[in-house]
């Protein structure tokens, strides 16, 4: 049995990643771009939310996460309301039209996989049912999203 390398295996899960994410995004069947779908699905999650905090949570600069609301509201998929704490700010919430539009969006997505799933052995679905639970709690571990000191910007792990 061949043993997998941690470099390795990451190539192998960001690839796989990757084309899950792209495939579940053309699924969808939607005009939004990933990056509005991200933005209005994290409003609808902790809205509301002032622009600022949108940004944060995102990982955008302020200005960005302005922009992408303002196309958001002029599809009516988002609503702002003056912040009662910061008058020169906003707070930002999904409307009904964007919740269902979520709705129909992650009822899609997951109708794709549960089709998928379908086609594989019982130890199969075990097995990925595992690697769920094993992937929430990669994501969840604190304190290693900075770069580690000896890589530089614009260096990233090898690439497959």
């Amino acid at each position: 049995m061949r043993t997998t390398s941690e470099t390795e295996l990451a190539g192998r899960l960001r690839l796989t990643i990757a084309r899950t994410a792209r495939r579940l995004r053309q699924e969808a069947g939607i005009e939004l771009s990933p990056s509005l779908t991200a933005a209005l699905a994290t409003v609808e999650r902790h809205g509301p939310v002032t622009p600022s905090a949108l940004a944060a949570r995102e990982r955008i600069q302020r200005p960005t996460a302005t922009r992408v609301l303002a196309r958001l509201e002029e599809e009516g998929l988002v609503a702002r309301t003056p912040d009662p704490q910061d008058r020169r700010s906003s707070l930002v919430s999904a409307t009904p039209a964007g919740r269902a539009l979520l709705a129909d969006l992650r009822t899609r997505k997951t109708l794709f996989l549960a089709r998928r799933l379908e086609h594989l052995s019982p130890d199969e679905r075990a097995a990925l049912d595992r690697a769920a639970t094993i992937l929430e709690r990669m994501l969840e571990i604190d304190g290693l999203d900075a770069r580690p000191p000896h890589q530089t910007a614009g260096q990233d792990a090898p690439r497959r």
